[in-house]
């Protein structure tokens, strides 16, 4: 890998991590716990476009670890974890097999699975089958923040091809 790539890569963890934090002191105007926008996911999906699949997935993980080691938030790292890493595999795998698929449609693909995780792994922690009434709240609010995680990492990618930094 030369350098030029590994420094757009670290440029990419470090505003995943920057806007994930950022994104901890947003309330949302709904109250659900443990919910967020999903911002930092413009950036994941943007270098899984850019950059590539193991590029893309390296991001996730290291947004996930980093953001828990800047917040000292365990718990929320194994939540967060676990719907990076089941959203970060959706995504490289509709890319690769839906080929006419949008990068709305693939985004709201990432946030259908990062939900799905996060219940997962509640339900794990807590051994309460009850959070699956949970389940659709999430991916309601889903639905809004992966329609802008999609357009916003559509302008990016295509922003970052036009400027040459396809790598």
């Amino acid at each position: 890998m030369d350098i030029r790539k590994q420094v757009f890569l670290g440029l990419m963890v470090a505003m995943a991590v920057a806007i994930g934090f950022i994104e901890t002191m947003i309330p949302l105007p709904v109250p659900l716990p443990g919910a967020r926008l999903g911002l930092s996911n413009v950036v994941i999906l943007t270098t899984i476009v850019v950059f590539g699949p193991k590029e893309g997935f390296v991001v996730a993980i290291l947004k996930s670890v980093l953001l828990m080691l800047v917040t000292g938030n365990v718990t929320s790292f194994f939540y967060s974890g676990t719907g990076a890493l089941l959203s970060s595999v959706a995504m490289i795998v509709s890319l690769k097999t839906i080929k006419s698929a949008s990068l709305i449609g693939i985004s709201f693909i990432g946030s259908f699975f990062h939900n799905i995780g996060q219940i997962a792994t509640a339900i794990v922690m807590v051994h309460n089958m009850g959070l699956l009434a949970y389940l659709p709240l999430l991916l309601l609010l889903g639905l809004f923040t992966g329609y802008f995680v999609g357009l916003a990492a559509s302008y990016a990618s295509r922003h970052l091809e036009k400027i040459g930094v396809r790598l």
